[in-house]
């Protein structure tokens, strides 16, 4: 649209005709989210609340539309970026929240913990001293005394807070894990995600014929990142005969963390009775 066109729009939002003000809303919603801009300078230059009001409801919309479309976009990409996923879950509530900043927060954390690991340690001893900064030294942990808050699923809350659910700790753990090279991957398990330390010889082993689970053991970021191991695993699995052993040997895909992060999402809203909200972000789960 050219920017007379653009302007000419703009001046009839505040036409109180309902038939004009569609024609005129229509019109700009054609446009990407770099309108919300020039829409925002309308309402912090006008007095008119009648104005202002018609201009935040455009620019919400506006501001989820392209949201749901960076979404969609993404779930159809055939290598997903887990960080992405997260970080365009957070921005539904927060559309002017930026990209850079949050990664240069969670590159600090993998900073930290690669400064104390050497090449020479195991498996076990890279993720004990991932645990102790993550939780020793920055405190990050679940936050128990409001557990169902929708701050809790979005990356720049719980990077403010250093509070977190078991879904979105566990995403911003394999996020810190897997920036300082160490292959870890979501786990399914009942009531919390576990992560799974995948073995980087598996595929060596499997050309040798030997038949091993890729999986050296498993973390658990709501706990502390403690780690469990195979025998754990078997004794819940035989408390709870339903559950199928296959789903703990081979690691969930990205796109499945981000979705139960909505849900979480989803149901915390539900709790509060945003209606609007739990439509909406319906909506966006469909997407994926």
């Amino acid at each position: 649209m050219d920017d007379k066109k653009l302007q000419a729009l703009i001046a009839l939002l505040d036409d109180p005709d309902e038939t004009v003000f569609s024609m005129v809303q229509s019109e700009i919603m054609k446009e990407d989210a770099s309108i919300v801009s020039e829409l925002e300078h309308i309402w912090e230059t006008t007095l008119d609340e009648f104005l202002q009001n018609r201009i935040e409801n455009l620019i919400q919309q506006i501001q989820l539309n392209d949201t749901k479309n960076k979404i969609r976009n993404w779930a159809k990409q055939e290598q997903i970026d887990l960080f992405d996923g997260f970080f365009l879950i957070s921005r539904y509530q927060y559309p002017d929240l930026k990209r850079k900043i949050i990664q240069m927060q969670i590159d600090e954390i993998a900073t930290q913990a690669k400064a104390q690991i050497t090449n020479q340690m195991t498996s076990l001893e890279k993720i004990t001293v991932l645990n102790y900064v993550f939780y020793d030294v920055l405190k990050f942990s679940i936050n128990h005394s409001n557990l169902s808050s929708p701050q809790n699923c979005f990356i720049n809350q719980v990077l403010e807070s250093k509070k977190g659910n078991p879904v979105s700790l566990s995403i911003l753990y394999a996020l810190v894990a897997r920036a300082i090279s160490l292959p870890v991957f979501f786990i399914d398990f009942p009531k919390n995600p576990l992560l799974a330390f995948i073995d980087p010889e598996y595929r060596i082993k499997i050309s040798k014929n030997k038949v091993v689970s890729p999986v050296l053991f498993y973390i658990n970021p709501a706990n502390k990142g403690a780690i469990i191991g195979r025998k754990e695993i078997e004794f819940f699995l035989k408390k709870n005969e339903h559950i199928s052993t296959q789903t703990f040997d081979e690691p969930c895909s990205d796109k499945t963390m981000v979705r139960k992060l909505l849900e979480s999402l989803i149901f915390a809203y539900q709790e509060l009775g945003y209606q609007d909200k739990v439509a909406e972000l319906t909506e966006i789960a469909g997407l994926l």
